[in-house]
């Protein structure tokens, strides 16, 4: 497919700002660098836009038993309240490929500060490395353990949620999928411009062309970071990589989906959000006009981060029953 040009009208004045920096900056593409240089020049993302840590109570060093062996995780725990605390895990974006507990440290702290609920955060396995499905299975792995190990950690495991961005949204949504009818109960899910089909039906999706080329997600970075996830013929419409070919969504818990206009992955948030309706899952959806993908990182220089953090704290402080929350 064969992008529309990028046209920066579309933007909003602050989205805008933040892109004509990062080109006037000469820092080479995302999908141009080896994949080491590619998750260092991710981390700088959150490091130089994501704004001030949010202050938090503790954070713990974790690890989960996992298929493959310990899955590192990093637990951040509120300021207020007691234990046993409602939980929220998350998971990190970055095209299965990039991020790590690092990357996106400010996002799980502001999600800490803004709900006022305990947040931990999954290391699972990244492509190359480890193709898929090795990064589903150990998200997988790492919600149960961290119901199992509730108790002794502090967390109440009957009001859990996952929540996620973009590959981590997509994750999060196969956690609900693969955990459904299982000793997990999971009350809510958040997914922040998740990726919902890798399969050649995505592939054709118009925001796809539409906003294939407006960065950071181009569609040439897309392959950079999936491809890699995908290298040994899994199949792209397994459930555990396309979240939108899972036979059937029913009972699922409910979903907050947050999108972008300007995001290659619109279509993937509004088809999920389509099927999740039309399998009677409860759905709040809300598409930012002007956005673009990973604006969720972006707190520091954008406003319509900030909100989105709100609402998703509002979310679950319904689904989660938390007493109070923090804005």
């Amino acid at each position: 497919m064969q992008a529309d040009p990028f046209d920066p009208a579309r933007l909003t004045p602050d989205v805008l700002a933040v892109l004509t920096g990062m080109a006037a900056s000469g820092a080479p593409t995302l999908e141009s660098l080896p994949i080491a240089e590619m998750r260092q020049a991710y981390l700088q993302v959150g490091a130089l836009l994501g704004g001030e840590p949010m202050p938090v109570g503790q954070i713990l060093e974790l690890q989960a038993a996992g298929p493959a062996g310990p899955i590192p995780l990093r637990l951040y725990l509120p300021r207020t309240g007691t234990a046993p605390y409602a939980t929220t895990v998350y998971l990190h974006g970055g095209g299965w490929s990039l991020g790590d507990l690092d990357s996106h440290d400010k996002v799980c702290r502001r999600l800490v500060h803004t709900a006022g609920c305990a947040v931990v955060a999954v290391d699972y396995r990244r492509a190359p490395e480890h193709p898929a499905p090795a990064g589903p299975d150990d998200v997988v792995a790492a919600v149960r353990w961290i119901a199992a190990q509730a108790t002794e950690l502090g967390l109440d495991a009957s009001r859990l949620a996952v929540a996620g961005d973009s590959a981590g949204g997509s994750l999060a949504a196969v956690a609900c999928q693969q955990l459904l009818g299982s000793e997990v109960a999971l009350s809510a899910q958040v997914l922040f411009y998740p990726a919902t089909d890798l399969s050649p039906t995505g592939d054709a999706f118009d925001s796809r062309r539409r906003n294939g080329a407006v960065p950071p997600l181009t569609l040439e970075a897309m392959q950079a970071m999936s491809g890699p996830f995908l290298c040994n013929g899994f199949d792209t419409r397994d459930p555990r990589v396309s979240p939108r070919f899972a036979a059937d969504l029913r009972g699922l818990p409910p979903a907050l989906i947050i999108t972008a206009q300007c995001d290659a992955l619109l279509d993937d948030g509004r088809l999920y959000r389509d099927a999740l309706n039309e399998a009677g899952v409860p759905v709040e959806y809300i598409e930012y006009p002007g956005m673009i993908h990973g604006f969720i990182e972006m707190a520091g220089v954008l406003p319509a981060a900030r909100t989105a953090m709100e609402q998703a704290a509002a979310f679950l402080g319904v689904h989660l029953d938390l007493a109070a929350i923090r804005a």
